[in-house]
């Protein structure tokens, strides 16, 4: 099974690629694949129109909507900005939506402050099921990130760390079960 974790932050001095990093790692000791995709790296034009309607389509949106295809879940990861997810990543989803179809997303929000992100969590939960996939119902906010990880990138915050356990059990479960359908139905 291939993961795409997406980090929708392009901020200097940003945060949330770092519990992204953290999230690949446990997912490779679980020995699935991921496809780390950020958007730092690998930036897209505002949006003039979707995949499939565009006319003459940027190549970065081509080459991140293959990388999209191929994953079987995804996680996507940004902060909380302004009470809300980083414009950043909803101009990225507003490129795609078949994409996204029928496949497992996990949201994780980062925020400097005590609530790790809840009302970006919330709202991309929405438009996670408005695009045709399964949002799973568990978040991973990280709360107070910047103390969360030390100098060296490792998680420090013993309640983080218990969170993205979780998250990541429910996260597998859900991702398979989805997989495993898919699997079975192209097999009749």
């Amino acid at each position: 099974m291939r993961i795409a974790i997406l980090i929708g932050s392009i901020r200097q001095g940003r945060q949330s690629h770092k519990i992204a990093h953290y999230l690949q790692k446990q997912l490779q000791g679980k020995g699935l694949e991921t496809d780390l995709i950020d958007l730092a790296e690998n930036p897209l034009p505002m949006l003039e129109e979707r995949v499939g309607v565009h006319p003459q389509l940027p190549q970065a949106v081509k080459e991140l909507s293959q990388r999209l295809h191929a994953a079987d879940a995804m996680i996507f990861v940004t902060p909380e900005y302004h009470g809300s997810f980083s414009g950043v990543l909803k101009n990225a989803l507003d490129y795609f939506y078949s994409e996204f179809s029928r496949k497992a997303i996990g949201i994780v929000t980062v925020s400097a402050g005590k609530l790790g992100g809840v009302n970006a969590a919330t709202q991309l939960q929405q438009v996670i099921l408005s695009v045709g996939a399964y949002a799973l119902p568990v978040k991973l906010l990280v709360p107070e990130v910047y103390g969360a990880f030390s100098d060296t990138q490792e998680l420090t915050s013993e309640h983080t760390a218990k969170s993205a356990t979780r998250f990541i059990d429910e996260f597998y479960w859900l991702a398979s079960a989805i997989y495993e359908k898919k699997k079975a139905a192209v097999s009749i």
